[in-house]
């Protein structure tokens, strides 16, 4: 599996959407999510879909604001964030692991990773 992203600067206050294009594995049998790892942060897990997109989870602070989705179709992942904020600058990487269930939060269950994207929130 090789995931691929694009991410980006971006001002507080607008938006921008990160996308991770999954190769080399049935995109359908996958539980997927973002994980993000701030300056002297740990990772942590940011937002998580279902294998057949009927389940998402989010972490708390970016409830309401950020939108993960999926489109099976182009075996493309994607991560549309609002209202960013200086906070959530961090090095954004996108997961999988096969699943027919909920995404887990656990980064340890994740066996594909992203090489990671610079996502830059400016004041």
């Amino acid at each position: 599996v090789q995931l691929q992203r694009r991410g980006g600067l971006v001002q507080a206050g607008g938006s921008l959407s990160l996308s991770c294009q999954v190769s080399g594995r049935t995109f359908s049998r996958l539980a997927i999510a973002w994980f993000r790892q701030g300056p002297g942060k740990e990772r942590e897990f940011v937002a998580g879909i279902s294998w057949n997109g009927g389940s998402t989870n989010y972490e708390d602070s970016v409830k309401g604001r950020f939108i993960i989705s999926r489109d099976k179709a182009r075996n493309t992942m994607y991560l549309q964030m609002n209202s960013p904020k200086p906070e959530d600058t961090a090095t954004y990487y996108c997961a999988a692991y096969a699943s027919t269930g909920r995404a887990v939060t656990t980064s340890s269950w994740y066996d594909y990773w992203g090489q990671g994207t610079q996502v830059t929130v400016s004041s």
